[in-house]
């Protein structure tokens, strides 16, 4: 449960102000269906964070004990400091024909290739060797971080700035971080 609930947490903190945030709030904005588009990030986030949890724990099964903490406690710490920086949304100009549901499957799939809360997800998933709880608890806070944007929208931005939530999520990440390094150093 402790992966589940790690995984909830440091990623709706790390999605606060992030590209694919942004895209949801763009999605929901010109489609106007919010159920839609939150099926869509359930589905996108689902499949592509399944890939990078499952990512985490081949590289975790196959690195020595001290190269994984150490490889842990850089990612987290990247992650910190990668996190205090506001992304931007890129374009969301997928064929109307697509429909609102395949349309944010597919953006948001792509969108979420590369990105810090994809990224997390592989160093929890080698962190907690647990592909499905991790993917679980990751697809539930890129839920909560998302759905916070698609239904309440402006009204979220006004109760806490980006820039606090930012902020509380790279502090998240370099205590993943210290606490890696700490168990980096006991194997070295």
């Amino acid at each position: 449960m402790t992966a589940l609930w790690t995984s909830c947490l440091v990623v709706a903190l790390a999605e606060m102000g992030d590209k694919t945030q942004l895209i949801a709030l763009a999605l929901a904005a010109r489609c106007q269906r919010a159920w839609t588009i939150m099926l869509g990030i359930l589905i996108a986030t689902t499949l592509n964070h399944a890939l990078a949890a499952t990512a985490g724990v081949w590289v975790a099964r196959r690195l020595p004990p001290a190269a994984l903490a150490w490889a842990l406690a850089v990612g987290f710490i990247a992650s910190g400091i990668w996190t205090l920086r506001p992304d931007e949304a890129p374009e969301t100009s997928a064929p109307a024909r697509w429909g609102p549901l395949l349309t944010t499957v597919v953006v948001f799939f792509l969108a979420e290739m590369g990105d810090k809360t994809q990224l997390a997800t592989v160093a929890l998933g080698a962190r907690f060797v647990s592909a499905a709880w991790v993917t679980a608890g990751s697809t539930l806070g890129m839920l909560a971080a998302d759905g916070a944007v698609v239904f309440g929208g402006s009204y979220l931005a006004r109760l806490v700035s980006p820039v606090t939530l930012r902020r509380i999520a790279a502090a998240l990440f370099l205590i993943l971080g210290v606490a890696a390094l700490a168990g980096a150093l006991r194997l070295s």
